[in-house]
């Protein structure tokens, strides 16, 4: 079975980079200190494997107390010109620098390095039969929907691709959407889900 070594080689490669990554935690904390002083992470509740919830750590880009908003899907609204962004919260987004904490998550045993992505802790209810699969495996820091589509599909496609991943894991599946990841957040592909409102 894959999955026990998947979780072996999750726990590896965050150990891994997180020595090296020290230093960025110190960087972005500083810079988002400076931009406004409101707390440097943001930990949103989410589904894990199972149905279990658990909070999510990221880097905070979005002003405190900023609204939270949603397409007509449930989806998050998000745009290049989004007023509820700092400046330094931006440039985390465009280069999903705001994703590094989670490899606490994956180190806690709450998320996975590859993986479906984390739904909304109160978005249970507005799951189809159909889509509850997802959630036998771990969520990812980055998965099939996010390395291929990012946010150019819909909430309904993302699960169901979701689903597919969570029926079909296996490691040269893993490593395929690893690299896929890597060229995505370099040419900054799908990145935003909305137009800009400028």
């Amino acid at each position: 079975m894959y999955n026990p070594v998947k979780r072996v080689l999750d726990v590896i490669i965050s150990l891994i980079m997180l020595l090296p990554l020290l230093g960025i935690f110190f960087l972005v904390g500083i810079l988002i200190k400076i931009e406004d002083g409101g707390p440097i992470f943001y930990g949103g509740e989410r589904l894990g494997k199972d149905k279990k919830k658990f909070k999510m750590y990221k880097f905070r880009s979005m002003k405190v107390n900023a609204p939270d908003l949603r397409n007509d899907d449930g989806s998050t609204f998000n745009s290049s010109s989004d007023k509820r962004l700092t400046r330094i919260g931006k440039y985390l987004r465009e280069t999903s620098v705001d994703e590094i904490p989670q490899l606490i998550n994956v180190l806690k045993g709450d998320m996975s390095i590859i993986g479906p992505r984390a739904s909304l802790g109160n978005s249970l209810s507005t799951y189809k039969e159909d889509e509850l699969e997802k959630m036998k495996v771990r969520p990812g820091i980055t998965g099939y929907t996010q390395a291929y589509y990012r946010n150019g599909l819909t909430m309904r496609e993302k699960r169901l691709y979701d689903v597919w991943y969570a029926n079909h894991l296996n490691f040269l599946l893993d490593i395929k959407i690893f690299f896929k990841t890597v060229s995505t957040v370099i040419f900054k592909k799908g990145l935003y889900s909305n137009r800009d409102t400028n």
